[in-house]
């Protein structure tokens, strides 16, 4: 076999455009790869000059997908600036719907961005429904949706699907391909399950709606949240509203606990392999959130703070994003431009000037010597890392918490695998599995602090003192933080003369989707793709197995599409 280059561009069922190039041995392994962010918008040239008030609602628009996490920074980094402590329910409110984002988003992902990685749906044409209904009865044993009649119901709308010759939401997979290995009623199953996951997930959304006006896109406010809590009122956040919520909550738990989870460990049953598969960096960094005092006082963080080299889980190192010494954004291997060339940047000095220097589209390859992606290169103390859910599940691991350990040995004792199994793309599928769990548990928590405080007389959500531009510094910076569902995302603020003077954002899937250093080190999708066997190369389903167990989001990563844009998909080998 000679060897060959694997092109998938774009890579599906993310959010953005992500191009991977996998350079293969003459073995079918992959010896070396490229990840290639293909889009560019300039938000943060976008903000220069506005106020700083107003940068959550333009942040927010970074991102389709990851809305809510993008304000929460911006709001968090201009109040770090100018010295704004919001008020307790307003920390609880924003908690509320980041645990929301993050229990919705990654059900999302498991059913609908990753499982078909896993699921041959094509596969459950041929499944006995009274055998599917056994399994699921099995497998899933408090779900309720689990008789024959159930599957035979869904296996008809399957099959309507292929007659019409229109597979619809399933059509662009690799059906039939020898690397998937669930049995017909299992992919029957998971089928089911993606759709009543798709009907589930538009209903939980409906929390941001109540406490920020409206999803996508909630609102958000410098110094506390924009909905009012009044008891009275049949306009404002009510026990009404307060008692719906909880509801959501407790859907939420039952779709978690006794769908998603068992699914999970289900289907990685049947792929052992994949615990030694897509590893990566081996480097693991974490921001933290859901702060159970303020956001000042990271101990309390119920995602705890800190840092992870060379897979070592005895030691946690401290992280300080405002540390220039810590991290810095490299333009080595992208299509940026520095004044000195190609020094590193800490983001507070961060610069977006794009320099494109690729060739022109559309091409048949990228340099991997070369400049070949709108994404920058950040890094931690000159260390490449991964961010994520299984960075988080790792620290608060390795930081010895309770909870975390909990969760983490019950599955690795399920799926009968050692702690070292974590670190693989299966282990990233089921980190993303576990931190759900502790999640939907922390949501109404959450939930109940907010109650308590009400029940307390405590019905303030907003500080406007620091509202106005004449209270603040002449000229400030700041930091704002939080764990969007793909890792640690950053937002640093240069505000002068009440004006935004520069803004910079490092988002999760820059870490993970950065190209190789000045150094040569890889990013964390490039690391994690090397040694992966290929059954097929015409038909790379390992590579997305991979990419998917990260969950990337390009658009907020690469920050305009070209005219010539109207190829939708492209694999080729050469």
């Amino acid at each position: 076999m000679t060897a060959q280059r694997v092109v998938v561009d774009p890579v599906t069922r993310i959010e953005g455009h992500l191009r991977v190039e996998a350079m293969l041995d003459g073995h079918g392994v992959i010896r070396d790869a490229m990840s290639s962010g293909t889009m560019w918008r300039g938000i943060e040239v976008i903000l220069q000059g506005r106020d700083p008030r107003s940068a959550w609602a333009f942040c927010e628009r970074i991102c389709g997908v990851c809305t809510t996490v993008h304000a929460l920074a911006s709001v968090r980094a201009v109040e770090n600036a100018v010295g704004i402590t919001v008020p307790p329910n307003a920390d609880i409110i924003r908690n509320i719907m980041f645990l929301t984002q993050m229990v919705q988003d990654h059900v999302i992902h498991f059913y609908h961005l990753h499982a078909l990685d896993w699921v041959d749906v094509v596969s459950a044409l041929k499944a006995d429904p009274a055998a599917t209904a056994a399994l699921a009865q099995k497998v899933s044993p408090h779900w309720p949706k689990a008789s024959p009649g159930y599957f035979s119901d869904v296996l008809g709308t399957l099959q309507r699907f292929v007659a019409s010759g229109q597979l619809g939401i399933f059509a662009n997979a690799y059906w039939g391909h020898p690397a998937y290995k669930l049995p017909p009623e299992a992919n029957l199953m998971a089928v089911a399950h993606y759709l009543e996951a798709l009907v589930w997930q538009k209903e939980i959304i409906k929390i941001h709606t109540i406490f920020g006006g409206k999803n996508p896109h909630p609102n958000y406010l410098v110094g506390g949240m924009a909905s009012a809590i009044d008891m009275q009122s049949d306009n404002a956040i009510n026990i009404e509203r307060l008692n719906y919520v909880r509801g959501l909550a407790q859907r939420a738990q039952e779709i978690v606990e006794h769908l998603y989870i068992p699914d999970l460990m289900a289907v990685a049953s049947f792929y052992p392999e994949w615990t030694t598969i897509g590893g990566g960096v081996g480097n693991y960094m974490a921001y933290g959130d859901v702060p159970q005092k303020s956001v000042g006082d990271p101990s309390t963080f119920l995602f705890p703070r800190g840092v992870i080299l060379d897979k070592n889980l005895g030691e946690v190192l401290p992280v300080d994003p405002t540390d220039p010494e810590q991290i810095r954004e490299q333009i080595a291997h992208s299509w940026y431009r520095y004044p000195k060339g190609t020094e590193e940047l800490h983001p507070w000095d961060g610069i977006t000037e794009p320099s494109y220097t690729g060739p022109k589209p559309p091409y048949e390859h990228l340099d991997e010597n070369d400049a070949y992606t709108w994404l920058k290169t950040p890094r931690w103390r000159g260390h490449s890392m991964e961010v994520g859910p299984l960075a988080r599940m790792l620290v608060g691991f390795a930081s010895g918490r309770d909870d975390f350990k909990e969760v983490v040995t019950e599955a690795l004792g399920r799926l009968n695998v050692p702690a070292t199994a974590l670190f693989s793309t299966l282990g990233r599928t089921a980190a993303r599995g576990l931190e759900t769990r502790l999640a939907v548990h922390w949501l109404m928590n959450e939930l109940d602090r907010l109650m308590t405080n009400i029940k307390n007389g405590d019905q303030q959500v907003a500080d406007t003192s620091l509202w106005e531009p004449e209270t603040w510094p002449a000229e400030t910076k700041g930091f704002g933080f939080t764990e969007a569902p793909r890792g640690a995302l950053g937002h640093w603020v240069h505000i002068k003369d009440g004006k935004i003077a520069n803004y910079q954002a490092v988002v999760p899937s820059t870490w993970n989707a950065s190209p190789r250093d000045a150094k040569g080190q890889h990013g964390a999708y490039e690391s994690a793709l090397i040694g992966t066997p290929m059954a097929d190369p015409k038909r790379p389903v390992e590579i997305l197995r991979t990419i998917h167990s990260f969950d990337p989001c390009l658009a907020c990563a690469s920050h305009v599409f070209g005219e010539n844009g109207e190829k939708l998909a492209e694999v080729v080998v050469r």
